[in-house]
């Protein structure tokens, strides 16, 4: 592989794992607070990404547009589910809460091969195509703009987590529940909370990747795995660690394409995946506070 072909490669793939990362950060948002590991992370990722396919179909409002529309939904749902499903079972049983969100993973992938069929679907854009060239590398449009919001939205992650109320309170909810709620902190409204952010930024990432991605039922699974691995390579609970371990992905799994190993990138990011946790078995950041 020659150097300007090493280059492209690495810059598609950190334009992707900016994404995965985005993914990531919500399921290690939800286990630093909650310590639970939300295994319907993916399928609620589908369910943005049919939200916003329905939208474009439907109403022909672009992808990036319909997020105005999708957070919301998914805030509300995701804070649906955490205060009807999960809460009464919270003090149960550690395998209650996994099969109840594997239950709900479930549900809501029948759910959509109920209403959508299941045909793979994809858009078109006037950019779906379009490239930019930037020195030697070409970047596609649709990925650029991807991760150019996906900084946005994670840096406006990091001011609410280190600038308003709400934020300190998350951060203390996850670093001593009992402390957290003895300084008055309302950590059963915290949980709502953050259960419904960690699902919008799972929905958003849908929406990114839309415009570069067919999108069918089952795709949540594929996305729930991926996001498993951004949160463990990066160590559970650090939003930081998230954000390396979705590049890293993003890179081993674009150098992996690039080498002509292409139906076996989900592989090559895997054996990255158990070759971190041989060298550090906690992750880059191996650490249970956001």
């Amino acid at each position: 592989m020659t150097f300007v072909a090493l280059a492209q490669t690495v810059a598609s793939g950190i334009l992707t794992g900016g994404v995965y990362a985005m993914v990531g950060i919500g399921l290690s948002l939800i286990f630093g607070v909650m310590r639970i590991v939300n295994f319907a992370h993916g399928e609620f990722m589908a369910v943005g990404m049919y939200i916003a396919f329905a939208l474009f179909r439907a109403l022909h409002v672009d992808p990036y547009l319909s997020l105005l529309a999708v957070a919301p939904a998914g805030f509300l749902l995701g804070a649906g589910v955490e205060r009807f499903l999960i809460a009464p079972i919270q003090n149960a049983a550690e395998h209650s809460l996994i099969l109840m969100t594997v239950g709900i993973g479930l549900i809501l992938s029948n759910a959509l091969l109920l209403i959508f069929g299941a045909h793979p679907e994809t858009i078109y854009t006037s950019y779906s195509t379009r490239t930019v060239r930037i020195l030697s590398v070409t970047l596609s449009v649709p990925l650029l703009v991807s991760f150019a919001l996906t900084v946005a939205v994670v840096a406006a992650l990091f001011v609410v987590l280190t600038r308003t109320d709400l934020g300190r309170a998350i951060r203390g909810a996850a670093q001593n529940r009992d402390a957290a709620e003895l300084q008055g902190v309302d950590t059963r409204f915290i949980q709502t909370a953050v259960f419904g952010i960690g699902i919008v930024l799972s929905m958003a990432a849908g929406v990114l990747l839309l415009p570069a991605l067919y999108v069918f039922p089952t795709v949540g699974g594929i996305f729930t795995l991926k996001a498993f691995v951004v949160t463990v390579l990066g160590g559970m609970g650090s939003i930081v660690g998230a954000i390396w371990g979705g590049l890293l992905l993003g890179v081993v799994e674009s150098v992996a394409a690039g080498l002509g190993a292409t139906g076996y990138r989900d592989a090559f990011g895997l054996v990255a995946f158990l070759r971190v946790l041989l060298v550090r078995p906690a992750g880059l950041f191996g650490t249970s506070r956001v």
